[in-house]
């Protein structure tokens, strides 16, 4: 993997609490922001599949119908 540096500014209680994360792991804070990093790329790349597939099932008139909604909002309210 080619590896490149990159910097950008951390406020203090933010690096403070990332190296006692890093710490906890005993590894480098370089791992643990790459991890990060993966994780929020992951998150969202997960949801703009899911918004994408969303609308193509709008554009394609799949969409719920009031009582299937209305029902939901039910269940959810006990």
């Amino acid at each position: 993997m080619n590896k490149q540096t990159i910097t950008f500014r951390l406020d203090a209680q933010r690096r403070k609490a990332l190296d006692a994360i890093a710490a906890g792991l005993d590894r480098d804070r370089s791992y643990v922001l790459n991890e990060a990093i993966s994780n929020y790329l992951e998150i969202h790349r997960w949801q703009a599949e899911h918004i994408q597939e969303g609308l193509r099932q709008a554009d394609a008139g799949q969409l719920a119908k009031d009582a299937d909604v209305a029902a939901a909002f039910r269940r959810w309210r006990r």
